[in-house]
């Protein structure tokens, strides 16, 4: 009878944790082919998982609420950093990166694998 009992509080458990997940974390195909992982709980690490600079953390985000994130974000080809935004529609992942107070701003669209 404990043991039932245990296993059908921790699979309750796992199936919450899931559903607590926030939508950005995961696995995200960038537009260069790369996959990134987000990871966090309150502020999200980017570290690009494969391709040609794996291994490299290249942005930190927190969430202000919606779907809409705030941080930083790094060109791994220069190493160089701009406040960043990211929007999530369905299974897609705007970014930016702006310079100037946003008006100088580049984006690309990741897609949830």
């Amino acid at each position: 009878m404990f043991r039932k009992l245990s296993l059908a509080v921790a699979a309750t458990l796992i199936m919450a944790g899931a559903a607590w997940a926030d939508p950005i974390e995961g696995n995200w195909k960038t537009a260069s082919g790369a996959t990134a992982a987000i990871s966090g709980s309150g502020s999200f690490s980017i570290t690009l998982k494969t391709g040609k600079h794996a291994g490299k953390t290249i942005g930190s985000f927190k969430s202000t609420g919606e779907g809409k994130y705030a941080g930083t974000i790094t060109d791994p080809e220069n190493d160089k950093t701009y406040n960043g935004k990211a929007s999530i529609s369905g299974k897609s992942l705007k970014m930016s990166g702006c310079v100037l107070g946003g008006l100088i701003c580049k984006s690309q669209t990741w897609t949830k694998m």
